[in-house]
């Protein structure tokens, strides 16, 4: 099926209705404390469910009449067919004529035989994988999984970069209070030696498996790494007096404590990993959007199989109200389209995302892959220049560090920074200070920001509090400053995997107003094409150091200098 041609969102009267409605607004004066007060049911008109999730959207730069218009470009841009042609395995992502299938990922087993996608059985083939997973899962869980000297396996480390590393670091993260089977993991990603010595610090080599994660086995970084891994495994022990050194010894020790996410199973093989304990996934996963793939095995592992099919139905909660929403009640869309309204109207450059939540706190790293190497583009996704601004820089850390640090900026600078609050009723770890409760006064700071940031502090409330003249300027808040609070019961596995596919699905509705292909990534290959052909020229070769340019050559000639 070919791929229509993206509509220009900038050239249909929806846009323009949209335009029309933003000077409106601003002619009037955007002023959310007047607003608030004209509109005594603008919280319903603006709160929407999903899941086990609730979104407060009223503290936007919107009207509730906003949302129609929102819905009105949407289906101007054809979002819903884009959306259908997704869910259904129509190669997409045209520039490397793949399927964008992550929703197939979480689909539940009675799906299969419903969707068939080049020839396979997508569920089928997921399923597949997963209930080899979770078999090895509960082997290392239960301990009938050992080492090389018959102990039980005590940490799992992640070898994978970009897609591999963010999500199941974020993850782990976030479910630690789930760990339930005395295993921990961690998370190798750069090819900076200093990080696989960190993470292997420590380190009882007769208790540690590693997870090499690359799809085609040949990722520099991951390889790399995966090479010092081994080496530090096999030194170790044989230092230890764990093992003689022999080849054959060798041999086991890497099969008992090295396991591979990966299709290339002659790469695997030639490394030491029993092609058994390989786990596959396919070219219609995209790194970014694989943690709930063979990807996340190490979650597996550490939280077990019940918690993961948890992790998994919380996607699947999100896929279907995306999916059967009608747009002006879909709050996916809706938050999409809302993104688009900041970008390219109120020309917003950038986009916190601030959770209150100790154990997100690798949420904002996640999501800023997610959503610039999904959107960072300036071609539409039929080779043509993009014809209005795209992406936003995400970025972010948890409450209340960031209030300490940055809020500054998003209080009284001179940008408009949008920002989402996300937030959980219950935490797992109750704590009371002097009889207060503890999660409440961190929930209090969480309900004071977006007050403060939507309503501010007028001149005359400051000059009421006593402030001298001459300091109140500084202490003027102009509020309408905009946020969408994100509010659950608890931070779960399943709610975690709602919170991907919400940011998942939003970068979708905002790539598919812009006209983009949200799922390649070739921006990030020409700095590795480049590092290949520069590498040889920092240390011996001068004829290659000859060929590069001026600035290169003077930094190259820097570090020969100083390499000690």
């Amino acid at each position: 099926m070919a791929i229509n041609p993206p509509v220009d969102a900038t050239k249909t009267p929806e846009w323009a209705a949209l335009q029309q409605h933003f000077d409106q607004l601003n002619n009037e004066g955007i002023d959310l404390k007047k607003w608030f007060a004209e509109e005594p049911d603008r919280v319903e008109k603006l709160s929407f469910d999903a899941g086990d999730l609730h979104f407060d959207l009223s503290k936007n730069l919107i009207k509730p009449e906003t949302l129609k218009l929102f819905a009105d470009l949407a289906k101007a841009v054809n979002l819903e067919d884009r959306r259908k042609a997704m869910y259904e395995g129509v190669h997409i992502n045209n520039t490397e004529d793949r399927a964008v299938l992550h929703t197939a990922l979480r689909r539940p087993a009675s799906d299969e035989g419903k969707y068939i996608v080049d020839g396979q059985d997508v569920v089928k083939d997921v399923r597949d994988i997963l209930d080899k997973i979770y078999a090895f899962a509960d082997k290392v869980r239960s301990g009938e999984w050992r080492g090389v000297t018959g102990k039980k396996i005590e940490t799992v480390v992640n070898i994978g970069i970009g897609g591999s590393d963010l999500g199941p670091v974020m993850v782990y993260e976030a479910l630690k209070p789930y760990a339930d089977a005395g295993i921990s993991a961690r998370y190798v990603s750069n090819i900076d030696p200093n990080d696989i010595a960190e993470k292997t610090k420590g380190l009882d080599p007769e208790t540690t498996m590693f997870i090499v994660v690359s799809k085609t086995f040949t990722t520099l970084e991951t390889l790399t790494n995966a090479r010092e891994a081994r080496t530090w495994l096999l030194d170790t022990l044989k230092a230890n007096g764990a093992i003689d050194g022999s080849d054959e010894n060798n041999a086991d020790a890497i099969r008992k404590h090295f396991i591979a996410v990966s299709t290339n199973l002659e790469a695997v093989a030639e490394f030491g990993i029993d092609p058994e304990n390989a786990f596959g996934f396919w070219n219609w996963v995209g790194g970014r959007y694989s943690v709930d793939s063979a990807v996340g095995t190490s979650l597996a592992i550490v939280f077990g199989p019940k918690r993961f099919e948890e992790f998994l139905g919380g996607f699947h909660e999100i896929d279907e109200c995306f999916a059967n929403t009608p747009l002006e009640e879909n709050v996916v869309v809706l938050l999409g389209m809302l993104n688009v309204w900041y970008r390219n109207f109120f020309k917003s450059a950038t986009h916190a995302v601030l959770p209150y939540d100790q154990y997100l706190h690798r949420f904002p790293a996640y999501l800023q892959q997610l959503t610039m190497e999904s959107n960072g583009k300036s071609v539409r996704w039929d080779g043509t220049p993009v014809t209005s601004d795209t992406g936003e820089v995400f970025w972010g850390e948890p409450g209340t560090n960031g209030q300490h640090a940055f809020y500054q900026l998003i209080h009284q600078g001179t940008q408009l920074i949008p920002a989402d609050f996300i937030a959980f009723a219950n935490t797992p770890n109750p704590a009371k200070d002097s009889g207060q409760d503890v999660h409440e006064l961190f929930l209090g700071n969480y309900f004071a920001q977006t007050k403060a940031l939507a309503f501010g502090k007028t001149a005359d409330e400051v000059r009421a509090e006593g402030t001298p003249e001459a300091i109140v300027p500084a202490r003027v808040f102009t509020g309408n400053r905009p946020t969408t609070s994100i509010f659950g019961d608890s931070l779960t596995p399943f709610s975690v995997g709602e919170l991907i596919a919400l940011y998942e699905h939003i970068t979708f509705v905002q790539g598919t107003v812009w006209g983009i292909d949200s799922f390649d990534q070739w921006g990030v290959e020409l700095g590795k094409q480049l590092a290949r052909q520069i590498t040889p020229a920092i240390s011996q070769d001068d004829e290659a150091l000859a060929q590069q340019d001026a600035s290169t050559q003077s930094l190259i000639r820097f570090y020969r200098e100083h390499r000690k």
